[in-house]
């Protein structure tokens, strides 16, 4: 360990985020290696850890032959004080090495408010923030993740964009890159592949001086980045030309060189076929998510109107129960972990769930091992899914009706009614569930102060059903009530949409107080600030940029924690770029208006997106794609041209 690292760590909170050395980490010989790449989460190891994505990622790079692919975190406030004033740069996890040394610098981002994270990780590894300004001898930047699907507001910073599923586009951008470097070295412009094979040809210091081992560092940068727009999923922002219009609205995209317009994305076509991390790093500190997972399938049938992630991962591609009956239990098997959660947007939509859940309860029960299903619906949860959950151990139980009225869920697409809610609360109380959690928006489209009301009415429905039903009510009921301000999101049919100011938000949440005044009913509510912010990056456009490099400037750092999120510095942040974070977040768009993100494409035609837009504003709901295909625009993406892979 650096002496400079084993100082500062006697002075931090838990400095096991920053030592590594875990149970299943993957170091390499160093000689063995010619490619070297930091997978960089832009939040701290605990969050990092609990990200599936990362750990898919990290063994699949892992396994490709001369790749090395280390684990880099952002640091917390107390590390990065000491950090600076001790000038450490910042290193991989596994080996300790400065990442200003690698070839690739890879971020993960899945959350605009990580955005000044991804900056501040550049800095303290000495890396030129902007794309333009990085040279030759500089690592390529690249970054994948659900924020991806509007790059604009990082495309100053980062020199390529993997859109999709990114475990289907590594070997892809790793052969290409090993072709660049070798035509680079043929072309005269210096030694091309690999180090000395002594094992010290990755200790490149933090500003870049000292011997490196980069197959690229003379001449296959360059020529990478020429090549990579071929590959399909891939994005370089540098060559695509943005006009603005006279009001501010974008004007035109001019694709250059070639490169297309849009960018599809990538995904997986058989699962089964994927890598799954079965054989997976064990933390030696508590994750936020302390536990194993299981991905089920990818995508979802239901349609919902505001869900982005329901939207840019169709289609669906479930994974067989023989695979995930052999993938858990392996996975719990070699982590030690005593509880298996089955991950995926509607997990109760799995076709085969009790299948499932018996297969691994057969292996889970003996050992006192549980299974947990985060994800339910309300309107097909069953006993049986629920003595097969609880056989261990009882957990809380978790809806997500998002809206308090039937007309507003059905103006969002949300098929759920309040009789499949109290009868799924009824099957949990007679089962001895005693606590439920209920989750809203506030804010919705066309959202009246009687909608808002009507989330209080259904609460208080859920505890008439206990007081009717539950088999055992010495303990009580916990009812939690917790909403969340609606954000529009990209590529999905309320793209189009403006958010309500951060005072219509408050108003509304003090309504609903008012209407909550019962003890065995908590409200919590997510402050609007955050999500102003959240609105205003995730539906910005390239000039945006300027306004994350000023806040970022100014001290921003951590924004997805409460504790460091401030409203003010990034609202100056906005005024000193001469930008109205409004323009972006509470404005809403016309159906012929150049959406920033509209150079890429997620599979869905825009037209389909129109389309149940304008059938939210009448009510009328659609399908889920179990029932009946509703023409969601996924054909292409999957081999055979199905619309989609659920019907």
């Amino acid at each position: 360990m650096d002496n400079k690292l084993e100082r500062i760590l006697q002075k931090v909170q838990k400095p096991a985020r920053y030592t590594g050395g875990e149970y299943g980490q993957i170091v390499k010989d160093k000689a063995e290696v010619d490619i070297r790449i930091a997978f960089c989460f832009p939040d701290t190891y605990e969050i990092g850890m609990s990200n599936l994505g990362l750990r898919i990622l990290y063994g699949a790079l892992n396994g490709l032959d001369g790749v090395w692919c280390e684990r880099v975190f952002s640091p917390w406030d107390d590390m990065e004080v000491h950090m600076r004033a001790d000038d450490l740069p910042l290193c991989g996890l596994e080996s300790g090495d400065p990442i200003r040394g690698f070839d690739f610098i890879a971020f993960s981002v899945g959350y605009e408010l990580s955005y000044t994270n991804v900056l501040n990780m550049l800095d303290l590894a000495g890396i030129p923030l902007r794309a333009a300004q990085r040279k030759e001898h500089d690592p390529i930047v690249i970054a994948g993740g659900a924020c991806c699907y509007n790059p604009e507001p990082l495309a100053d910073f980062i020199d390529l964009f993997v859109v999709g599923e990114g475990e289907d586009v590594v070997a892809d951008l790793i052969g290409t890159y090993r072709s660049a470097c070798r035509d680079g070295a043929s072309s005269g412009s210096g030694a091309g592949n690999g180090g000395s094979g002594d094992g010290s040809n990755n200790s490149g210091g933090a500003d870049g001086s000292g011997s490196n081992h980069r197959s690229g560092v003379n001449g296959g940068r360059a020529a990478f980045l020429k090549a990579a727009p071929k590959l399909p999923g891939v994005y370089i922002p540098t060559l695509y030309d943005i006009i603005y219009d006279h009001d501010g609205s974008l004007k035109e995209i001019t694709p250059k060189d070639g490169a297309p317009l849009p960018v599809l994305k990538r995904i997986v076509q058989e699962l089964d076929d994927a890598y799954f991390p079965v054989n997976t790093i064990v933390p030696s500190t508590a994750l936020i998510h302390d536990r194993s997972v299981l991905e089920l399938f990818r995508g979802c049938i239901r349609g919902c109107r505001f869900c982005h992630a329901g939207y840019v991962n169709r289609p669906v591609r479930s994974r067989s129960c023989d695979t995930l009956i052999k993938q858990g239990v392996e996975s719990l098997e070699k982590s030690g972990y005593d509880e298996l959660a089955l991950l995926s947007l509607s997990t109760s939509d799995y076709s085969r769930l009790i299948d499932l859940c018996d297969g691994l309860m057969s292996w889970c029960e003996p050992r006192r091992a549980s299974l947990s299903l985060p994800s339910l619906r309300a309107d097909n949860f069953s006993v049986e899914i629920m003595e097969r959950v609880q056989k261990v151990r009882k957990s809380g139980l978790t809806f997500a009706p998002e809206a308090g009225s039937q007309r507003l869920r059905d103006v969002i697409n949300k098929n759920v009614t309040e009789e499949e809610l109290l009868d799924a609360c009824r099957v949990a109380f007679e089962g001895g569930r005693n606590s439920v959690k209920l989750y809203f928006m506030l804010g919705l489209p066309t959202e009246t102060d009687e909608d808002v009301k009507a989330i209080a009415v259904l609460a208080r429905a859920v505890l008439d059903t206990w007081k009717r039903h539950a088999k055992n009510k010495s303990r009580g009921l916990r009812i939690t009530v917790s909403t969340s301000c609606f954000i529009p999101k990209p590529h999905t049919p309320f793209q189009w949409e403006a958010q309500v100011t951060m005072g219509e938000y408050m108003r509304r949440v003090d309504l609903l107080r008012g209407e909550l005044k019962t003890k065995a009913i908590t409200y919590n509510w997510h402050e609007a600030e955050q999500s102003f912010i959240e609105a205003a990056l995730a539906r910005g456009d390239r000039r945006a940029g300027g306004v994350i490099e000023t806040a970022w400037k100014d001290g921003a750092r951590m924004d997805s924690w409460s504790e460091h999120f401030s409203l003010q510095l990034w609202l100056e942040a906005f005024e000193k770029s001469g930008i109205d974070p409004g323009f972006y977040a509470l404005r809403e768009r016309a159906r012929d208006e150049k959406l920033p993100w509209g150079l890429i494409s997620a599979g869905i035609s825009e037209d389909h997106l129109w389309g149940e837009r304008e059938a939210s504003r009448s009510g009328k709901t659609t399908p889920d794609c179990g029932t009946e295909c509703s023409g969601c625009g996924a054909s292409g993406l999957l081999k055979g041209g199905q619309v989609c892979g659920a019907c």
